[in-house]
């Protein structure tokens, strides 16, 4: 699995959506978009498909996917294009696309692993540094010696 073609698939699908979705509503400039596609590229690539996809399955990664595109789209372009309500819905269809495009990204990141969810999760369920042991015992009347 080639994890620079993975990043490269993702950069080029954010820079369509972001095209698209920043266009569509108000003169984004170019630095923006290329801005916009290398946060959420490196943010979706670290949090998605290194640590979530993994642990807790395709559906689980595409749904944090879509909230984090969503969040920082809105947030950050509220702050750089000036327009709090409008980034609003930019974001949404900017979230949307890049979410059917890791659709296709994440199949690809789980054909090429070769290792079932199912180990996954077993792994991450089984890290024995966080395994403790825990010991229970019932308390018994104290008994009355000062008497």
């Amino acid at each position: 699995m080639n994890k620079t073609l993975i990043f490269v698939l993702k950069f080029v699908s954010s820079m369509i959506a972001f095209a698209i979705a920043l266009d569509l509503f108000f003169d984004a400039a170019f630095a923006d978009i290329v801005s916009f596609s290398l946060l959420v590229t490196v943010m979706s690539y670290m949090l998605g498909d290194r640590i979530i996809l993994p642990r807790l399955g395709n559906r689980n990664a595409l749904i944090a996917d879509f909230f984090l595109v969503y969040a920082s789209v809105w947030v950050f372009g509220s702050v750089l294009l000036n327009s709090y309500l409008q980034i609003a819905w930019g974001s949404v269809i900017a979230a949307g696309i890049i979410t059917l495009s890791e659709v296709f990204v994440h199949r690809y990141l789980q054909k090429g692993a070769g290792v079932s969810q199912e180990e996954n999760r077993k792994e991450a369920a089984l890290n024995p540094r966080l395994a403790y042991g825990m010991e229970m015992a019932e308390e018994k009347e104290p008994t009355r010696d000062w008497d």
